[in-house]
């Protein structure tokens, strides 16, 4: 039976099959010989075909069918592998918020060019704005600002009065959908409004700290209407751009990549070159400080994994 992974605990996995049967899986230990790269062989949104064991009566994971696109971050705990963070996805979406919990302008840009590099649409949800003040609401008009006229998609929302809900659950449409963010930020609050009868846990930030507790343990598959589905993730604390060669990453910022041409240098870094594209348009204030920061921020991330690697 051919079918696809709705969620991976380590040890099984739950599969849903074309019939619409779900079933626990186990996966032969045969997946797991060889060559080591990821921390997980399997995963959220892989499509597989599964057998039942005449011995044991238990399903198998017999095989794993070719993936059309999948996003990988950097093992938290071993920082030498990768961890897939799904796969199959047609359109990635990252939850921010301007406070309780602050999202760093840093991680959204790293989560921005991920998705570039794995040729994913992003899209960027501005959550919690009920909560902001005029202060706060001048940081969001900016943000929104700077985002769309490089081409992403902004929406801000609030499960509290509603706002953006339409537009998300539109977007969302006959899709399979990765959603994003750190702890805290209303993922969950944002699903059990999206489809009510998910009524997924949630969890109230820290005062003290204002940062958001783990309410999802492993990456789930949910179905949100006919043909429409989103993969939720446990929150991220630090998320690293891995197995990039530091010339290539002036690709994945869209506003560096049409000026890009004007370099002298093919390899250019956009740092000393005294015949700069990048550099020119930034002066011009054609790329925005925070995206330009960002960049080198990125880079210096970029070339010290490359240090350690040649340990």
């Amino acid at each position: 039976m051919e079918g696809v992974v709705l969620q991976s605990t380590g040890s099984w996995y739950i599969v849903k099959t074309e019939d619409g049967n779900v079933l626990n899986c186990r996966l032969p230990g045969r997946f797991k010989i060889g060559e080591k790269k990821d921390t997980n062989p399997i995963a959220v949104g892989d499509k597989v075909i599964i057998t039942q064991d005449e011995a044991t009566t238990d399903f198998v994971i017999d095989e794993i069918l070719d993936r059309k696109n999948y996003i990988i971050r950097q093992s938290p705990r071993q920082k030498h592998l990768r961890h897939i963070i799904a796969s199959n996805i047609d359109q990635a979406f990252i939850v921010a918020t301007i406070s309780q919990p602050r999202t760093s302008l840093g991680f959204i840009d790293r989560f921005l060019v991920i998705a570039e590099m794995y040729h994913i649409p992003a899209t960027i949800i501005i959550n919690k704005v009920d909560l902001l003040k005029q202060k706060e609401m001048d940081k969001l008009e900016e943000l929104i600002k700077v985002y769309t006229e490089i081409g992403y998609r902004v929406i801000p929302s609030s499960t509290q009065t509603f706002k953006g809900i339409d537009r998300i659950k539109e977007s969302m449409q006959n899709k399979t959908n990765l959603i994003m963010g750190h702890s805290g930020v209303g993922k969950s609050s944002l699903l059990n409004v999206l489809n009510p009868s998910l009524q997924l846990k949630t969890a109230s930030i820290s005062n003290k700290w204002e940062k958001g507790t783990h309410t999802t343990t492993f990456a789930t598959m949910y179905e949100l209407g006919i043909n429409t589905y989103v993969i939720d993730t446990p929150g991220i604390k630090e998320l690293f751009v891995i197995e990039m060669e530091p010339e290539e990453l002036s690709g994945y910022f869209p506003e560096m990549r049409k000026v890009s041409d004007l370099c002298q240098f093919n390899n250019c870094s956009h740092e000393n070159e005294q015949q700069c594209g990048v550099k020119e348009a930034f002066s011009k204030g054609k790329i925005s400080e925070s995206r330009y920061m960002s960049y080198f921020n990125i880079l210096d991330n970029i070339r010290s994994q490359d240090y350690w690697k040649r340990m």
